[in-house]
């Protein structure tokens, strides 16, 4: 961050709190039970997505392009998620609400990081299903492993460096004044105005950052499907069309869970009470990573199929423990 300190050259110094007081959840009743629904959520996130990357990892049929995509959903949605909710619940349920400067800034950097790379893999996601569908013949030259590893890895560089460039420039101001939070997390936009010296930059990134992680990914993932709709349309049969229609589903589950509730919180922040608003941010980020992996088991059939095989060897091997045993 030494960069960002040194503003340009100029020997400037900035106040900066030895702490922040995270003040989101003021005056709900009964606001316990939220944060042992979150707790429940947390558990379930955790076990699924963990199951999920096993399966990938132990069945070697899933080691396909469009699974490098899905396992690093998985795992984005393991980190994010544990990132998050412990912290919600030390600092709400157990009545922590400070948190160091430093801390903070980490604490903003892995959730905004996370958040981000789930938009970007539903891009990596609507790519292979657009090859798939619209170049059936060409996907195996098109989308091979080491597309999909750069292409992911290319995504994680951006995302990295655009956080890191929203964290160092948060280090740029001056806390003289207020240093509570009203927000369930380090939230970039309620820290930045805080500030009691200029905070444009700030102020432009939080304008820019949310353009290039979430709406450039989602009219890529609309464009996606006006084609993949459109090149449907051209085939002949109904039943064509729903058989390539059907691959595509469990994607689309995820775009709708995703997309949809940031943008109504995004685009209606400004008309809801503050409350609503950090309870509704809340949920966005914590059901997506728990409703991720039961989508991807239920929708999927080659996982539905991976799991039921792994099931099924551990059986056999208890079976034949016990036998052994026996004897």
């Amino acid at each position: 961050m030494d960069f960002f300190n040194s503003a340009l050259g100029k020997n400037i110094t900035f106040l900066r709190p030895a702490y922040f007081i995270i003040s989101g959840f003021i005056g709900i009743p009964n606001i316990n039970y939220y944060y042992v629904f979150l707790f429940f959520v947390y558990v379930v996130s955790v076990l699924g997505n963990t199951a999920v990357m096993a399966v990938i990892y132990l069945d070697y049929n899933l080691r396909t392009p469009k699974y490098v995509a899905v396992f690093n959903l998985a795992f984005v949605d393991l980190i994010g998620s544990s990132a998050l909710v412990p912290k919600v619940i030390d600092t709400f349920l157990f009545n922590h609400p400070s948190i160091p400067y430093r801390d903070c800034l980490t604490f903003m950097f892995f959730c905004y990081t996370c958040l981000s790379m789930q938009s970007f893999n539903l891009v990596a996601l609507s790519y292979d299903r657009l090859v798939a569908i619209i170049f059936p013949l060409h996907y195996q030259v098109k989308v091979t492993h080491r597309f999909m590893f750069s292409l992911i890895a290319s995504f994680w560089v951006i995302v990295v460096i655009a956080n890191l460039i929203t964290v160092g420039y948060i280090t740029r101001l001056s806390f003289c004044e207020s240093v509570v939070i009203n927000s369930y997390f380090c939230d970039h936009g309620q820290m930045y105005r805080l500030a009691c010296n200029d905070n444009t930059p700030s102020f432009v990134i939080a304008k820019l950052i949310p353009f290039l992680t979430l709406w450039l990914p989602l009219v890529f993932v609309l464009l996606s499907y006006f084609y993949i709709g459109y090149a449907l349309s051209k085939i002949a049969t109904v039943q064509e069309r729903l058989k390539a229609f059907k691959t595509c589903t469990a994607h689309l589950s995820l775009v709708t869970i995703y997309f949809i509730p940031v943008l109504i919180t995004y685009t209606m922040s400004a008309n809801i009470h503050p409350n609503a608003r950090i309870v509704n941010l809340s949920l966005t980020s914590v059901f997506p990573p728990m409703l991720n992996p039961i989508i991807y088991v239920l929708q999927t059939q080659e996982i539905k199929m991976s799991l039921k095989k792994i099931l099924k060897i551990t059986k056999q091997c208890k079976i034949t423990a016990k036998k052994i045993i026996i004897k």
